[in-house]
């Protein structure tokens, strides 16, 4: 599956911690899934994203600045490609190995004058050296600007001995290193989830949306128990190839 990726992206995702992997959607796809994402958001109304709140993994799973669904894998077979695609999958290969499953398939829209997060890494918030247990994709449904709440990175830091508040005096503000996400809607980013970062505050008048497929090492506990959710209609859908990403062979 590596093969679907340069020596050069391999080598630029160890080093820095992320890497672009291109614009993987349409501009008719990108609008397509945005119509499903407004019919869920208006069909789960208050209860929206309440998969998350059942999470024992999530610490915070109610965000206050942005607009979030949880367990996209069963709400429509527009949102497969998210975790089945094998650019990103090779992505996930290149950090986490050949044995890994998807821990959460998930929609973020930081709000209008909202959305900023303190720089943070994704796997219990600490240190270990050398193995990776968590990998972020972020599936970019608008364009990202430096003004709507696009994701900040601090290059290299998936190889600090050091987490952001240890750092960081505050590790709410910016940082020298930090570089923001930019990139028209449709694109793709992976991120070795263990490297600093953290969404901005949207200074625009419209939501910022986009979907994380986040993946973990097999040895590692499901933000969102899959086996718990999972659907026939998706086990049918997906065949055994998508049952093994999700861990509900």
């Amino acid at each position: 599956m590596q093969a679907l990726l340069t020596p050069n992206e391999i080598s630029k995702l160890s080093s820095d911690g992320f890497l672009f992997l291109g614009r993987l959607l349409s501009t008719e796809k990108v609008d397509f899934i945005n119509k499903r994402l407004e019919e869920l958001m208006l069909s789960e109304g208050e209860q929206a994203g309440r998969e998350l709140l059942d999470s024992k993994y999530i610490k915070h799973p109610k965000e206050a600045g942005a607009d979030r669904l949880a367990d996209l894998v069963n709400k429509g077979e527009v949102f497969d490609i998210f975790y089945t695609d094998p650019k990103v999958l090779a992505g996930v290969e290149a950090v986490l190995g050949m044995n890994y499953k998807l821990s959460s398939l998930n929609y973020r829209a930081a709000k209008p004058g909202q959305g900023n997060q303190k720089l943070h890494i994704d796997w219990k918030n600490s240190y270990i050296q050398g193995v990776y247990k968590v990998c972020n994709s972020i599936w970019l449904l608008d364009d990202f600007t430096k003004v709507n709440g696009a994701t900040r990175i601090v290059p290299g830091t998936h190889r600090s001995s050091l987490l952001p508040e240890e750092a960081m005096e505050d590790p709410w503000a910016s940082h020298p290193d930090e570089i923001i996400i930019t990139a028209p809607a449709g694109s793709v980013f992976i991120f070795n989830s263990h490297v600093w970062h953290g969404g901005t505050t949207n200074q625009t008048d419209l939501s910022r949306r986009s979907i994380h497929s986040y993946f973990c090492s097999s040895d590692q506990p499901q933000q969102i128990d899959q086996k718990r959710y999972i659907t026939q209609e998706t086990k049918d859908r997906i065949g055994l190839n998508g049952q093994k990403i999700l861990d509900v062979l």
